[in-house]
């Protein structure tokens, strides 16, 4: 079922798209991820659902109300800034009751409410603690736990992680998913970070220049970008200029050829058209020449070790490929190193080139 329905939505400011003719429809219970650069249109989108901004045109409609005009305060959704907006003078207990005393909720049901949300925060300890007092990660679970207090129907979410560091980020990753599905409440949330909407999402909404260039599942987005921006922005890959060669075949910067497996909807243009392929399809091996279909030689460039994985930058003679292995695959990869980059037919994927 869908709750939330945008048809057409643009804003204006001045004579620039903000968002520019949007439509857009979120699944009731789901996590979905605005996703794209500073000045995309995300934040702005979101502020239009929220109430806080008004659409140029078009029309916004939530469980079938027309919302358009409403107010923020009439909307029932709850919000989480960027900056959390936690009152540091008030107590956890305080700042997760104050909007039910703004509703005017009895003092029982207050208590009840926020002893329900501090066990579901892990944080029932800490109902006397000042905010300042708690560490990041704690402001951002009680942040969480004020916007969810009444209830609301929508729960809004911008960029609520970007201040922490980077091992807290990806735990509060984990406890924000699991607290979403657990309560089951529609969630929006705005990030640049194509990670953190990966591990988060269960759609993703890509942006650029104020327009949504593609939904999807993130594993949907990743394997089946529609086009140059989307593949680039969403992950590391290989995208190279490529001219084709009848409809299984392809011709590569160096003037290497290569066999393809064409999708029903891949351009078939002569140009404007781009090969990606991700890292991890990249097979390497130690070796030369090439002799084998759609393998390349090349001499390794770069190696980055992480431990877990190793990545190696492969000059292919015309242009440069990344190849994502694991030690135990390939242990030995060195600067210097003469090897065979195989491109699976299957991995090879058209896609077309920005503004095509």
């Amino acid at each position: 079922m869908t709750q939330l329905i945008l048809q057409n939505v643009t804003k204006r400011f001045h004579q620039a798209y903000a968002v520019d003719h949007v439509d857009l429809s979120v699944p009731d219970g789901k996590l979905v991820c605005f996703l794209g650069p500073s000045g995309c249109g995300k934040t702005t989108l979101m502020r239009i659902i929220a109430g806080l901004e008004t659409p140029t045109s078009g029309t916004l409609t939530f469980a079938g109300r027309d919302l358009t005009r409403v107010p923020a305060n009439q909307r029932d959704f709850g919000m989480v800034f960027q900056s959390l907006a936690l009152f540091p003078h008030m107590t956890v207990a305080q700042n997760i009751a104050y909007p039910l005393r703004l509703r005017k909720t009895d003092k029982a049901a207050q208590a009840r409410r926020v002893a329900e949300l501090l066990e579901l925060i892990q944080l029932p300890h800490m109902a006397d603690r000042l905010v300042t007092q708690l560490s990041g990660g704690q402001r951002q679970r009680v942040a969480i736990a004020r916007a969810i207090a009444s209830s609301p129907r929508l729960l809004l979410l911008d960029e609520p992680l970007s201040a922490l560091d980077a091992k807290l980020r990806e735990a509060m990753q984990v406890e924000i998913r699991l607290l979403q599905q657990r309560l089951g409440i529609t969630t929006i949330m705005v990030t640049h970070d194509q990670r953190e909407a990966m591990t988060m999402a269960d759609e993703i909404v890509v942006m650029e220049k104020g327009r949504i260039q593609q939904v999807g599942r993130p594993l949907d987005i990743y394997r089946d970008p529609v086009n140059e921006f989307v593949a680039d922005f969403i992950g590391l890959g290989n995208i190279l200029p490529v001219a084709c060669d009848g409809d299984d075949a392809i011709v590569l910067p160096g003037g290497q050829r290569l066999a393809i497996r064409r999708a029903p909807d891949a351009p078939r243009a002569t140009d404007g058209v781009r090969l990606l392929i991700r890292p991890e399809d990249v097979c390497v091996r130690p070796g030369q020449p090439a002799s084998a279909p759609n393998t390349l030689a090349g001499t390794i460039t770069f190696v980055r070790d992480v431990g877990a994985s190793i990545e190696a930058t492969i000059d292919c003679r015309g242009f440069t490929l990344t190849a994502a292995t694991t030690p135990r695959e390939t242990p030995d990869l060195h600067v210097g190193m003469p090897v065979l980059a195989e491109l699976p037919a299957h991995a090879c994927k058209l896609i077309a080139a920005r503004g095509a």
